[in-house]
This record gives C-alpha cells, sequence and structure tokens, in this order.
C-alpha cells in the first residue's frame, strides 16, 4: 500500500529564516506534506480525475442497463416495423449509436412504451431518455430536461391529389381547409399559430388517426412532420402528396428534436458529449442520410 510520508519542518524552517535574517516565527503546528512518487494526497484522490461519464459511473434507471421510452406504434421512418429494437428506422440507429458511445451493448439496451404526451409531463420517469419526434420547446423545458438537437425539422401539409388545398401555396389558401393533426404534437401548434384556419382543426389521439381520416376523406389535409410525410405519400397513401412545407423563421428559431429526459438527469451532460462527437464524426449526418428522405417540397409563402 502506498502512503504519504508526512515530514515535520520547524526546526529546519526556523534555521533557513535565521540564515536570511528575518525575525519571523514559524509556528511549530505548521507540517509539510510530502508524497512519495506515484502516490495521492488527499487533495488527488483517484475520484477526482475519474470520468464521470465513463459507464460504470453513469446513473441510470437500471444498474447497468440503458432504459430508452417511445411510444407505440412506432412510425417509419423513424422506426420500422413497429419494433424499436431492431435498430432500423432513424430514432431507433441514433439511439443504439449513442448507447454504444457510452458504452452499453446492444443487449443491454431495454426500449419501454411510453405515450407520448406522457412523455414530457411532470414526474419521475420510467427511462433514461425517451426519443420520439419530440420537438424541443421552452414549455415542455420547464419540467424536463432536453438533448442537444439530433435533427432539424419542418412541418408539411399532406393531402390527397383530388382536395381543394392539393395546389395551394400560401398559408392562406389553406384557412377554409378542414385540417387534421395528432394532439399534443407540433403539427398541431403549426396549424393554429401559422395557419390560422377559420374552423378548428381536427384532433386524433395518433398519427394513425389523422392518416385515416385523409385516407377516408373526413379533412382536407394533415400536418406532419416532413420525413413523415415523405413516408405517407410514398408508402401509406395511394393518390396523397405534398403540398408544401412551413420554413423556419431563422436557424436559431429552426424545430428540433431532442432526447427527452427527466429533469435535470445526470445522465444528460454525457449524453449530449457523445451527441457532439456522433455530429463531428459524421456518423449522425450519415444515419440521417440512410433512413430520411430529402427535403424537396415546396414551402408555402405568406
Amino acid at each position: 500500500m502506498r502512503r504519504s510520508l508526512t515530514v515535520l519542518v520547524p526546526a529546519f524552517a526556523g534555521l533557513l529564516l535565521a540564515g536570511c535574517g528575518s525575525s519571523t516565527t514559524v509556528d511549530p503546528s505548521i507540517t509539510e506534506s510530502v508524497s512519495a512518487p506515484g502516490s495521492t494526497t488527499a487533495s488527488e484522490s483517484p475520484s477526482a480525475s475519474a470520468d464521470p461519464c465513463a459507464t460504470g459511473a453513469l446513473t441510470t434507471v437500471t444498474a447497468g442497463k440503458l432504459t430508452v421510452g417511445t411510444d407505440t406504434p412506432a412510425y417509419p421512418p423513424y422506426f420500422a416495423d413497429d419494433k424499436p429494437a431492431n435498430g432500423q428506422g432513424f430514432e431507433s440507429a441514433v439511439a443504439y449509436a449513442v448507447a454504444e458511445k457510452l458504452g452499453f451493448a446492444s443487449a443491454d439496451v431495454t426500449w419501454v412504451v411510453v405515450p407520448f404526451n406522457n412523455s414530457y409531463a411532470p414526474g419521475k420517469k420510467t427511462f433514461d431518455f425517451d426519443i420520439n419526434q419530440i420537438s424541443i420547446t421552452p414549455e415542455r423545458a420547464k419540467v424536463v430536461s432536453f438533448s442537444d438537437g439530433y435533427y432539424t425539422v419542418n412541418q408539411a401539409v399532406v393531402a390527397l391529389t383530388t382536395s381543394k388545398i392539393a395546389g395551394a401555396t400560401t398559408l392562406a389558401a389553406l384557412q377554409a381547409a378542414k385540417l387534421g393533426a395528432q394532439v399534443g404534437t407540433t403539427s398541431l401548434k403549426y396549424i393554429l399559430s401559422d395557419i390560422k384556419p377559420t374552423q378548428q382543426p381536427f384532433v386524433y389521439n395518433d398519427t394513425n388517426g389523422a392518416k385515416a381520416a385523409l385516407a377516408s376523406g373526413q379533412i382536407d389535409g394533415i400536418v406532419v412532420d416532413l420525413p413523415t410525410a415523405y413516408y405517407v405519400t410514398a408508402a401509406e397513401i395511394d393518390g396523397s402528396k405534398i403540398v408544401g412545407q412551413f420554413a423556419a423563421v431563422d436557424a436559431a428559431g429552426a424545430e428540433q428534436y431532442g432526447m427527452l429526459f427527466q429533469k435535470d438527469s445526470p445522465l444528460l451532460p454525457c449524453v449530449n458529449k457523445v451527441l457532439a462527437d456522433l455530429k463531428t464524426s459524421g456518423e449522425l449526418q450519415k444515419i440521417q442520410d440512410t433512413w430520411l428522405a430529402g427535403v424537396g417540397a415546396p414551402y408555402f409563402t405568406s
């Protein structure tokens, strides 16, 4: 065992001061701590230099595991086959990339079902983070914490090609339409704050309900995020099209998806660190390019 060597030096100090002609009196109670090579002093303990983001040092809901929440159904292109654990889809792939950077093997990642609206409700969480196309907003951030954004997204309007709004190019042209969106989403917020329709929008418990209403002609259009709009029009609803997308006000005000944590989670700084690494290395962009379609949809004008 390595020990610190403590040497009493009042006599030596007194002689040294006398030789210099000083009249200072040295307190005999003062001691000097001298460490042997390779030893550790009280002010330099091993824990002081330990990495707080090392896998073994992370505070998680279940020790040695990473618990990730998302809703069900888990929609493409963010997930595939409603199976978040298969690593397929943009958000599933992002979650596993973050887990790997944190030091968790795929087998140590556990998924739990968290309804969208419950994810950002106040209170204790059953997950370490939730990843479910959750936009970072000041209102939500009052009661939960968000990671840095992992995807910048625009909202878009999808309609049948036979719809009266299929050729709309301005927000004004959408105001008389019957529009639908999922409850609690920024998609619904865009309808209310940007389009400002003349009639109340149709609100659904999930996106599947909104898509069914569109396909059956009950409503004129739905508002969803742009990647979902691409998937709906390409693979889900025949005869549908992306009417247009909403432009972000500026880069700082752009809508971003973030991973959601219990308020002030100690895991958050470590996730932000690995997320920054994924951005710098280009791995995050590679995942995005693999799973998300391009952004070549027209923009609505005022």
